[in-house]
């Protein structure tokens, strides 16, 4: 394809957040109940954390929210110009400018909602031994309205992508906008492709993750995640490649294209379920003294993989782009990256 007809091939649909992220203790981890490498949503006893962290002399701040940080991720891959677009809610305030900014400098055509009652949302990311810790003051990400999407000057973002990935995370905020992406693309034989999240949406959020379900292309997810998903549904097996194959052979709303499940294992290597078989990956391991911290691994993984399939690559590539793009990632504080990749 010429890179002209590549404008807005990929679209995500998400929760905005600026990251504040920190290198904390132990203690700071119980003192507000949290686990190493966890992800969940910010409740009362969470919201002094915010403050303290911002606090700590070494914190920084960072866009993020899973699926912008993956098409950020895609964007830098792809270096073509306004090859991605992305729709979620900001607040009117010096952290939704900041967001504004950071997309326009990552090439992103960014189509934010503004909504004037509520702050920017923010996720707190707590590093100890470079494993993240997530927690997720949604706030304004959590007023995205479907709408919004129904607009025209938004919806045309809609029209014009072949490919549309959705955290599963978004679930929580707004699973009419999910339903109308995911009609559209099965109506148009378009690519729709979702992510497991977090443990809390598989289990917390089943019945609007199982309304999706039927319309996904691509589902990625991590170990702990599918182990989780198998879980609520009674599979009784904790067999990663067991449970993608399960996932993958899960009813389609559309039979144009096969269910394909992606799970990565952190160091272990990468399962893809595809047309009843599974093949493994080996990932690109990394001397511990170059890990910065884990935030946006997975978020860079995908983004990496769909920048492979945007341009049409065998799933392999997809797979090796991702797996690229997931170790730079790590070497650096959150979802952030160099200039260019180095990726052929």
């Amino acid at each position: 394809m010429a890179s002209g007809s590549y404008e807005g091939v990929l679209l995500g649909m998400g929760n905005p957040l600026l990251d504040i992220s920190a290198v904390v203790d132990e203690a700071f981890l119980a003192k507000y109940d949290l686990k190493p490498g966890n992800s969940i949503l910010a409740e009362e006893k969470h919201l002094p954390m915010y403050d303290e962290l911002g606090s700590k002399g070494n914190t920084e701040y960072i866009a993020g929210g899973a699926t912008q940080n993956s098409i950020r991720v895609a964007q830098w891959m792809l270096q073509i110009p306004g090859a991605t677009s992305f729709m979620g809610c900001i607040g009117k305030d010096k952290f939704g400018e900041e967001m504004r900014n950071n997309a326009q400098t990552a090439g992103v055509n960014a189509h934010y909602y503004e909504d004037s009652s509520a702050p920017t949302g923010t996720c707190a990311v707590c590093v100890v031994g470079g494993e993240r810790s997530l927690v997720a003051n949604l706030s304004a990400a959590n007023c995205y309205k479907c709408e919004h999407l129904k607009r025209p000057e938004n919806w045309t973002l809609v029209e014009k992508a072949k490919y549309i990935y959705i955290a599963g995370f978004f679930l929580t905020v707004s699973p009419d906008s999910i339903q109308l992406a995911a009609e559209h693309a099965a109506a148009t034989n378009k690519v729709f492709m979702m992510n497991l999240s977090a443990p809390f949406i598989c289990e917390f959020f089943r019945d609007a993750q199982e309304k999706a379900f039927p319309y996904v292309d691509y589902i990625f997810g991590n170990e702990t995640e599918a182990r989780t998903f198998a879980k609520v549904r009674g599979w009784e097996t904790e067999n990663v490649e067991e449970i993608a194959l399960k996932i993958s052979q899960l009813p389609k709303a559309s039979g144009t294209h096969k269910r394909i499940t992606v799970i990565t294992q952190g160091c272990d290597p990468v399962v893809v379920a595809d047309d009843g078989k599974v093949k493994t990956f080996p990932v690109i391991l990394l001397p511990k003294e170059k890990l910065v911290d884990t935030n946006g691994a997975g978020d860079a993984f995908v983004g990496g993989f769909l920048s492979q399939l945007v341009q049409e690559k065998s799933i392999d590539e997809c797979v090796r782009a991702a797996c690229y793009a997931a170790n730079v990632v790590i070497q650096h504080s959150g979802c952030t990256y160099p200039e260019k990749p180095d990726f052929n």
